[in-house]
């Protein structure tokens, strides 16, 4: 286990590792994007725009539906429509007619916090975190089960870096204030999880640090066929790819400081769409930072997992 991620090389090459933009439309804050492997298209969600995007293999730009409320994430469902975990609830959408269904209500006070990150399990259980609008550790991790939301973890103030490695026996999660990722067993056939214990830690940004010389912390993650979980350094303006022990492979430099989530797609799941952010930021960093808040994609050398689908029954 590393309790502090140490150097790593940039990997460089002609073919691998050259970022540029899926699409220059931006978000403001792109989150929680997955790809269909049905529909060969990347889903995604702005959070404060209150919006789901669904970019087409190919396209310039993406479709938009305007949502309610705000969204915390976006997850497949096995019958073709999505699930949206909101700040006001569960809600199932169906981008071929648009219908959007509440199903139902949040197990918190809405008023002091909202749904953040979240996936589908190997056996179509929807996990989903909770963010805390006044960044107190009064955050969770739920499990929908039956129909209704089972709270599994707690004491965390940002739910974020949810996922699972290729045999399923290990959850990751991460708290993006304490600057930690935590590794858990997971027991497939129940959702059952162990203990939580630390499998990485970043140092925390000091008042008066430079962003320039701060290393971000944990946001949304992705897991790629070897075990290995990268993840999206918040303000730190680097994607990590860990080792399932913790170790730091590959540092990946992005030309935006806020990356938020990491998914692998197209047809060989080598191409790596990285969502970001630019709600919030400087008018001198927008400018020199023109793809903030625009999905960034590029090619990888090692195949990521595909998304699992949920299942809902009323």
């Amino acid at each position: 286990m590393s309790s502090q991620p140490h150097a790593a090389s940039t990997t460089s090459s002609d073919d691998l590792f050259r970022l540029e933009p899926a699409s220059l439309t931006p978000a403001l804050l792109g989150e929680s994007p997955f790809w269909h492997p049905l529909e060969q298209c990347l889903y995604y969600v702005d959070i404060p725009g209150k919006a789901l995007f669904r970019l087409d293999n190919g396209a310039d730009a993406p479709t938009r539906w305007a949502l309610n409320d705000e969204p915390g994430c976006v997850v497949p469902l096995t019958d073709g429509k999505l699930l949206i975990p909101q700040r006001n609830g569960l809600w199932r959408f169906d981008p071929a007619t648009g219908d959007y269904v509440k199903l139902l209500d949040p197990p918190y006070d809405a008023s002091k916090r909202r749904f953040n990150d979240g996936k589908a399990d190997a056996k179509g259980r929807l996990w989903v975190g909770t963010i805390d609008d006044a960044r107190q550790p009064e955050s969770a991790l739920y499990c929908l089960r039956d129909g209704a939301f089972e709270q599994v973890q707690d004491g965390i103030t940002v739910s974020n870096g949810l996922a699972w490695s290729p045999d399923g026996r290990t959850m990751y999660w991460a708290d993006t204030k304490a600057h930690e990722i935590y590794r858990l067993s997971f027991d497939v056939d129940t959702g059952t999880v162990g203990e939580r214990e630390v499998f990485a830690s970043f140092e925390k940004r000091a008042p008066e640090q430079l962003l320039e010389t701060y290393g971000g912390r944990p946001d949304g993650a992705a897991v790629d066929v070897e075990g290995a979980y990268w993840i999206a350094m918040m303000e730190g303006q680097q994607l990590l790819r860990l080792s399932p022990s913790g170790e730091v492979l590959t540092r990946v430099e992005l030309p935006v400081r806020c990356a938020t989530m990491p998914t692998f797609g197209g047809a060989d799941m080598r191409t790596l769409f990285v969502t970001t952010a630019r709600e919030k930021r400087s008018e001198a960093e927008l400018a020199a930072q023109p793809w903030a808040g625009c999905v960034l994609k590029m090619r990888v050398p090692v195949a990521g997992l595909p998304v699992q689908f949920a299942h809902w029954e009323a």
